[in-house]
């Protein structure tokens, strides 16, 4: 914007040297009032750049929250994962336990079971030769 004043100021400087006192003046004001509206319009454009700087400061600062609480839920996660799955690991052991217990018993009952067909057989056969005996 500083180029363009400069150019400004020198074509109005020239067109001063050319104009009456009082073209002059009415020059100088032009000058004047261009000069003004270059420096507001400078000036609004740097109002705009700073906002545009806080809004991009406060949107990182709104995404590095998010970021943030976005790990903490991740970590929570995996914790209730992590306890969910050594409650599953224990509730399996115990399952098992009870499943082994289970088929040590019904094995037992059944050797017991095979045991005493085994001896009702025997004193079958054995009965069986003392009524054929008589």
């Amino acid at each position: 914007m500083d180029i363009k004043r400069v150019v400004l100021c020198t074509t109005l400087l020239a067109a001063l040297a050319a104009c009456s006192d009082n073209a002059q003046q009415q020059a100088q004001e032009a000058a004047n009032k261009a000069a003004d509206a270059t420096a507001d319009a400078a000036k609004k454009a740097a109002d705009a750049a700073q906002q545009a700087s806080d809004t991009v400061k406060q949107a990182g600062n709104e995404v590095s929250d998010a970021t943030k609480q976005a790990a903490a839920a991740t970590s929570a996660a995996m914790e209730k994962a992590k306890d969910a799955t050594a409650e599953a690991a224990d509730k399996t052991k115990e399952a098992a336990k009870d499943v082994g217990n289970a088929m040590a018993a019904g094995a037992k009952q059944v050797g017991n079971d095979v045991k005493e067909t085994a001896k009702d057989t025997k004193d079958a056969a054995t009965g069986d030769k003392k009524d054929g005996d008589h």
